[in-house]
C-alpha cells in the first residue's frame, strides 16, 4: 500500500511517549490489577485540571453517567430529560435503571441543548405533575452547552444536572472548565477521545460524600467486613492501575492535543469556506471548543451531493468520516418518547441531515489533511 492510499482515520489514539514512562512503572511494581496508585493519582490529577473536589476513574464514561443516576435516586418510572443530539451512550444508562427518556432539542449557536425546548419540556412536565428526576446535557463534538440559562431552568424546577463531557474534555465555558458545571460531570476516555485510556471514564464532582457511594458501588459494593459481604447491589465499574497509568501520561500533552485539534479545523475551514454550500459548526462565544472532531454541514441543493455521497467518495479514498449523530429520538429504541423541538422545526434533524465530521485526530499530518481536502473539493466541485 502506497503513503497515499494509506488509510486516514477519524480520530486515532495519539500516544506521547508519556504513556510508557507510566506502564513501565506499572509492570515493575506489579500492580497488574484493578486499582492502585495510579489510580488514585489519576484521579487527583484529573480533578486538579477540572477544577471538581475529586474524581472516580471508573471502566467507562457510560458507567461514569449510570453511577450519577444512580446517586440522583433515577428508578422504575422516573423521567430524564436528554440531549437529543448525541451517542447512545448518554441514554442507555437512564434504561438501565427503568427510568424514561424525554428528548430535547438543540439550538443553533452551539449545536447541544436547547434552553428555549428546555423550557417547553419542563412546563409540560408541570402541566402533567411529572417533573423529571434529572437533566442529562451534553457538550457535542468538544463544545460546551449554554450552561447557565439550562442551569436556571433546571434549578428553577430543583431538579439536578448530569453534564454528559465525553467528548468536551479540555474545553470551557465562561473560563470554567466543561463538566463542572452540573451537580456531576462526566467523561470519556476511549479510544477515539482526545485523550484516551483505551477505555475508561470518569465521574467528577464537589460532593465528595456521593463520591464516596458512587466509588463503594462501582467497587462491587463491599462492605466493611473481614469476609466479602454485600447489603446493596454493586457493580464491577472500577478503571485498572495499567489505563490509569495511560490516562495519566495522556493528560499531560491534554492542552496540546486541544490546540492541534483546533488548528486542524482551522485549516479545514479556510481550505473549504470557498466551497458553496459548505458550513462549520459554530464556536459559540461563550467559551473554548477543544474541536475533538472538526464537523462541516453539506447544503446538498449547493453542493450536488448528500452528505452520505461525500462520506462514500471519502471511503473510496481510504479516508474514514462519519454523519453527525442519528438524534435519539429517531432511534428505533426510542420511537415511543416524547421530543421537545427548540422552534417550528427540528435543529437536530437538520445537523443529521447535513452534517459531516472529517478526520481530526492530533496525529493527523498536513499531508494528510490536504488528502482529506483534495478529495472534498473534487467530489464537489465536480458536481
Amino acid at each position: 500500500m502506497t503513503a497515499r492510499e494509506k488509510r486516514i482515520y477519524l480520530s486515532p489514539p495519539h500516544m506521547s511517549g508519556y504513556e510508557q514512562q507510566m506502564v513501565n512503572d506499572v509492570f515493575e511494581s506489579n500492580w497488574i490489577a484493578p486499582l492502585g496508585p495510579h489510580v488514585d493519582e489519576f484521579e487527583k490529577e484529573m480533578a486538579d485540571y477540572a477544577g471538581a473536589a475529586g474524581a472516580l476513574a471508573l471502566s467507562s464514561g457510560t458507567a461514569a453517567i449510570h453511577l450519577a443516576l444512580c446517586l440522583l435516586g433515577v428508578e422504575q418510572g422516573d423521567i430524564v430529560f436528554c440531549s437529543t443530539l448525541t451517542f447512545i451512550a448518554s441514554v442507555n444508562p437512564v434504561l438501565y435503571q427503568g427510568a424514561e427518556p424525554v428528548f430535547i432539542d438543540s439550538e443553533p449557536d452551539s449545536w447541544n441543548m436547547s434552553p428555549l425546548a428546555l423550557s417547553k419540556a419542563f412546563l409540560a412536565a408541570e402541566r402533567n405533575g411529572r417533573l423529571p428526576k434529572a437533566v442529562i446535557i451534553v457538550n457535542l463534538y468538544g463544545q460546551s452547552a449554554d450552561m447557565i440559562p439550562l442551569l436556571e431552568i433546571c434549578n428553577h424546577y430543583r431538579i439536578p444536572v448530569i453534564e454528559d463531557a465525553a467528548e468536551s474534555l479540555g474545553a470551557a465555558y465562561r473560563n470554567k472548565a466543561s463538566g463542572t458545571w452540573g451537580k456531576f460531570g462526566t467523561y470519556s476516555f476511549n479510544g477515539n477521545k482526545i485523550i484516551t485510556t483505551s477505555g475508561g471514564g470518569m465521574l467528577v464532582s464537589d460532593d465528595i460524600e456521593a463520591l464516596n457511594k458512587a466509588r463503594f458501588w462501582a467497587t462491587q459494593a463491599r462492605d466493611p467486613a473481614p469476609w466479602y459481604q454485600h447489603s446493596e447491589v454493586g457493580y464491577n465499574y472500577r478503571m485498572s492501575n495499567v489505563l490509569a497509568a495511560i490516562g495519566r501520561g495522556q493528560l499531560q500533552v491534554l492542552e496540546d492535543r486541544v490546540r492541534i485539534r483546533r488548528s486542524i479545523f482551522e485549516r479545514y475551514q479556510k481550505a473549504l469556506s470557498n466551497i458553496n454550500g459548505v458550513g462549520f459548526m459554530p464556536e459559540a462565544p461563550f467559551g473554548r471548543h477543544n474541536r475533538w472532531l472538526s464537523v462541516i454541514t453539506v447544503d446538498p441543493q449547493k453542493c450536488g451531493l448528500t452528505p452520505i455521497q461525500i462520506i462514500t467518495e471519502l471511503e473510496s479514498q481510504n479516508i474514514e468520516s462519519r454523519p453527525v449523530w442519528k438524534p435519539m429520538h429517531l432511534q428505533p429504541l426510542f420511537d415511543r418518547c416524547t421530543y421537545f423541538t427548540h422552534g417550528d422545526k427540528s435543529i437536530s434533524d437538520q445537523l443529521f441531515e447535513t452534517g459531516i465530521c472529517l478526520p481530526s485526530g492530533s496525529s493527523l499530518s498536513a499531508h494528510e489533511q490536504n488528502r482529506v481536502i483534495e478529495c472534498l473539493e473534487k467530489c464537489m466541485n465536480k458536481n
